[in-house]
């Protein structure tokens, strides 16, 4: 029987990637944890002794991490490739919207530009549900790219 993991936290540890962190979810509990790539580099260095209590307390769990074959990385923010979801966003709306959104995906300060017309545009709502969707989609793929199950 295939373990069951929590497709929320799997979802917020996707939301919330950044280069600065990666979340893992142990394959033989379900847990989710997120840890920054500090923590992994301290872990592997193992001088922990001059670090205050909650940061030795989250090199104990990259240590945990690096140390077990349970663990098993979520896609990164690079994976997740957060401009063609903004892309495919644009392609799905219409007429004069869809040539502004596409327009800003265009150049340098593409993020920045996009999701200034998506306000101004007042679709802010329509694109969260859209991300919304996109990472749950990453999520249950991932998950059964892995024989892992997605519970609520």
């Amino acid at each position: 029987m295939a373990v069951a993991v929590s497709l929320a936290k799997v979802i917020e540890a996707l939301e919330f990637a950044t280069h600065e962190n990666s979340s893992y979810v142990n394959t033989a509990t379900g847990e989710v944890r997120m840890v920054t790539h500090e923590e992994l580099h301290l872990a592997e260095e193992g001088d922990d002794d001059d670090l205050p209590t909650w940061q030795r307390e989250a090199i104990v769990q990259a240590r945990e991490v690096l140390g077990s074959e349970d663990w098993t990385e979520l896609p990164s923010k690079v994976d997740i490739h957060e401009w063609s979801i903004m892309d495919r966003f644009a392609s799905d709306t219409e007429g004069e919207i869809r040539a502004e959104l596409r327009d800003s995906l265009r150049g340098s300060g593409a993020f920045r530009c996009f999701k200034d017309a998506v306000f101004r545009l007042k679709m802010e709502d329509a694109w969260f549900e859209y991300r919304a969707r996109a990472l749950e989609d990453i999520a249950r793929g991932w998950l059964a790219d892995h024989d892992l199950d997605a519970r609520a």
